[in-house]
């Protein structure tokens, strides 16, 4: 928490400023930090000094995204942090194989936390509340005129899907500043979800020829828009 020139961290995020750097340490990515105190389930740090710092990307990045097992959810989210995704909004498919939960929404939100520590991300990706298909279909198409709205989908899937590669040169020198990125679960969206993208706006996209884990599929997606962005 922040107060004044002070900033107490207690619970679960203390470990990483006392193991990293100990009494007296320097420990805040946006600025000079010392830490004053430390003891179990607590750091005190005392701001030495200020730096505004901008390490997001040039375009907000909305991804949705049916969530994966497990495991699987905390590493997805690790990496849109460290990618820059700017809000991550679970989907509800057909073929969900995970639930996005109340409980499994606030994990989400403290592996945010924990990854933007760890990378020095200054600015949290905001995890949305769990929307159908069609919703965030209908969501995206109010966005401003220009924007990046994407479906990855299997391309053998009975959609004729385009290549990514042939849509990313559309974004090369552009000014957009907002793009939308929906990835299914493994296997694909159902085809009455296929229809509702291509019906609000959207290009549906294939990643290539084989068939991708929801996070493998929702990270290159991302990294390939930021590469060119």
């Amino acid at each position: 928490m922040l107060d004044g020139d002070q900033v107490d961290e207690t619970g679960d995020q203390t470990g990483q400023a006392g193991l990293c750097h100990g009494p007296g340490g320097h420990a805040d990515p946006v600025g000079d930090g010392r830490i004053e105190r430390i003891e179990r389930g607590a750091v005190e740090l005392a701001i030495v000094q200020r730096r505004a710092v901008n390490r997001e990307l040039p375009l907000a990045i909305t991804l949705g995204v049916a969530l994966p097992k497990g495991e699987r959810q905390r590493w997805l989210v690790e990496k849109a942090v460290e990618l820059g995704v700017a809000r991550l909004v679970p989907l509800i498919c057909e073929r969900n194989v995970a639930q996005p939960t109340a409980a499994a929404i606030e994990r989400l939100e403290r592996y945010v936390v924990e990854a933007s520590k760890q990378c020095g991300r200054n600015m949290l990706l905001e995890v949305l509340p769990a929307v159908a298909v069609v919703d965030f279909a209908v969501q995206a198409a109010a966005s401003p005129p220009g924007a990046v709205r994407w479906a990855a989908h299997p391309g053998d899937a009975g959609c004729a899907a385009i290549s990514l590669r042939d849509v990313l040169p559309s974004v090369l020198g552009s000014q957009c500043r907002m793009a939308w990125l929906a990835v299914g679960p493994e296997g694909g969206f159902a085809p009455a979800e296929v229809v509702a993208w291509s019906s609000h706006g959207w290009t549906v996209i294939s990643l290539g020829p084989r068939q991708l884990r929801t996070e493998t599929a929702a990270l290159a997606l991302v990294a390939a828009l930021a590469a060119v962005r």
